[in-house]
């Protein structure tokens, strides 16, 4: 039993690219493809695959700079022990501009920067740059 999933996610991603793995598979969930979605919409990772009928898995392809990995960093902001809630107007920029704040609002998982402009916030899952 995993306590935080979403954390689970970004350490495999982390771990992966750190290894220079082709992609990472992970168990799926709804909020995972979401992440994984938006992830792959920025350009930080490639193609996302959700593969299986009953027990569902989540392929994310990473995306390389040579020997380095597109992703810098991934930090975990909410936590199932210390949750994060932001409106609108406090969502963070990450490296100003240059990275991305993932939301959980309730119109969806979105980008900080589409929050903002929807006038919307939410939980900050995370950030990436």
């Amino acid at each position: 039993m995993m306590s935080d999933p979403i954390a689970d996610m970004l350490t495999r991603i982390r771990n992966g690219s750190m290894a220079l793995l082709p992609a990472v598979t992970m168990p799926h969930s709804r909020i995972k493809e979401g992440i994984a979605r938006l992830l792959c919409a920025e350009g930080y990772v490639g193609e996302v695959a959700v593969e299986g009928e009953v027990k569902r898995k989540l392929t994310v392809k990473l995306k390389y700079e040579g020997r380095k990995g597109i992703i810098g960093g991934l930090r975990r902001a909410s936590r199932p022990g210390r949750r994060v809630y932001v409106a609108s107007g406090e969502i963070p920029r990450v490296l100003n501009g240059m990275g991305v704040s993932i939301v959980s609002t309730s119109r969806g998982v979105m980008t900080g920067s589409e929050a903002r402009r929807q006038g919307v916030g939410g939980e900050l899952l995370c950030t990436v740059w």
